[in-house]
């Protein structure tokens, strides 16, 4: 490569270290692609763009397209060849996919959609003004226009939106050698071709094979023969949290799906699962953090103001909540004008009582994401904290009564406190493990009552124990020591 072919040769070392694949490792490929790429496009080295990214993955192909200017992108995503340029824009960010569209010619957007695989199509239209995917659908093929409209028709976040319709289905009374022959017809427009599909005359899942029973078979055998008819598979208005639980658990490439009818009418594959994974976790942390979450894990792309109005909401529940707190300790401040030294230990125990609950709650939330919490019963898990927080309160005690005598040289306020930090962890305890049960009982994400908000609840309580027990110690003994 030389200046000959219209490249420079300042750049060649960079194309050649990408397409000997030496810096394939990690993110590392991704980064090196996007700064190349946005020097030759910027110096107008069209063939040299298309060196560059003869031998990347379609997926890092994307991740620097999409870390490129805006006025770059598209003309880098027109350089692509025809069949990859499809690819790789189904790996690319909704954001840019959006801007893409915008800056493409009507044909080239039309024909962009049209070769889109049905679940990619949808996830796009989820993320287009209405007025644009009524459009689209107009324009597109009577047959891709029928798919998609039927995978827009179900609820979001089930199975139906998640599904594609490309699969490959076979009759029981094929032999091994024709469904062979059928594989390889249809194997290049299909999402996958190792897990192979029966259906009767009237579209009814009867059967499962892999693409290994089909090859190992013999030629003359009939499928119905070579088979599994006993067919794990989901309905259409099944949430994707549970679609992911079952590719999951019986360790799928992917799964059928049916209508009420037991027709099939599509399969999740377990690419398309991992995003799942990841859009739940994103969501869960979110939640776990009291932070209002988007569709998508677009946090750090938001503006500043969107940023605040993730945050401000669930901020201002909590400080309202926080009130309770002051409210109480202003109903006890003839105990605290009394033994002001007892103010002395309300952080540590409050703050104590916060880290059990929000322990109790992480453990009894991912119990319930993962479903292994049924094995032991709501009932049994609650108990089970209750006993937790008072062995650690107990535990605690043994360091906390003979600090807190030692501070405050009253034996009534190291008791008060010992006794008020046994209350307290077994409270926050309970509270961590009962509250994201109840959520979930009644159908709401148990991630909601997490860390934040299990702190804000015992903040209250603790407070209101600790000088409770304070009062009533200190009306039955005189208090020794300064205070």
């Amino acid at each position: 490569m030389s200046e000959a072919n219209g490249v420079p040769p300042g750049i060649t070392s960079a194309i050649t270290m990408a397409a000997d694949g030496d810096v394939a490792k990690g993110v590392a490929l991704p980064d090196v692609v996007a700064q190349q790429l946005k020097a030759l496009l910027e110096a107008g080295h069209y063939d040299g763009v298309k060196l560059l990214l003869e031998p990347v993955q379609e997926v890092d192909i994307a991740a620097a397209i999409g870390s490129l200017p805006r006025t770059l992108q598209a003309l880098a995503f027109r350089l692509l060849p025809k069949d990859e340029a499809i690819e790789v824009y189904e790996y690319l960010e909704a954001s840019v996919q959006q801007t893409l569209l915008e800056r493409l010619r009507s044909g080239e957007v039309l024909e962009l959609v049209e070769e889109m695989s049905p679940d990619d199509r949808v996830r796009l239209f989820d993320e287009l003004p209405a007025k644009v995917v009524r459009r689209l659908l107009a324009e597109l093929s009577p047959a891709e226009r029928r798919v998609t409209a039927q995978m827009l028709g179900y609820e979001a976040e089930t199975a139906g939106r998640l599904m594609t319709t490309e699969y490959i289905d076979l009759k029981e009374f094929h032999s091994a050698a024709q469904a062979l022959a059928i594989v390889r017809r249809r194997a290049q427009e299909t999402e996958t071709i190792y897990s192979l599909y029966v259906t009767d005359a009237s579209r009814h899942l009867t059967g499962i094979l892999s693409l290994r029973d089909l090859v190992v078979a013999d030629p003359e055998e009939r499928i119905g023969d070579v088979m599994t008819r006993e067919v794990v598979s989901i309905s259409t208005d099944t949430d994707q949290e549970e679609v992911a639980r079952v590719i999951q658990r019986y360790d799928f490439l992917a799964v059928p799906v049916v209508d009420r009818e037991q027709r099939l009418v599509g399969i999740v594959t377990v690419d398309d699962v991992i995003d799942v994974i990841e859009q739940e976790a994103t969501r869960d942390l979110y939640a776990a953090g009291a932070v209002q979450a988007g569709d998508e894990d677009d946090y750090f792309q938001s503006n500043l103001f969107t940023v605040a109005r993730r945050r401000v909401v669930w901020l201002l529940v909590l400080l309202i909540a926080n009130t309770g707190t002051s409210a109480v300790i202003a109903s006890q401040k003839g105990v605290l004008e009394q033994v002001v030294v007892l103010a002395a230990f309300i952080p540590l125990l409050i703050g104590t009582g916060g880290n059990v609950g929000a322990q109790s709650s992480t453990v009894v939330i991912r119990g319930l994401s993962t479903q292994r919490i049924q094995t032991l019963g709501p009932g049994a898990a609650i108990g089970r904290e209750l006993v937790a927080g008072a062995l650690l309160g107990l535990l605690m005690v043994l360091v906390v009564v003979p600090w807190a005598w030692q501070v405050s040289g009253s034996p009534v306020v190291a008791g008060a406190a010992g006794i008020s930090l046994v209350a307290i962890t077994t409270l926050a305890a309970t509270a961590g493990a009962a509250l994201p049960l109840l959520f979930d009982r009644i159908g709401l994400d148990p991630a909601l009552m997490s860390a934040p908000f299990i702190a804000t609840a015992t903040d209250v309580a603790g407070v209101f124990i600790y000088l409770h027990t304070a009062a009533w110690l200190l009306g039955r003994f005189a208090v020794a020591g300064p205070g």
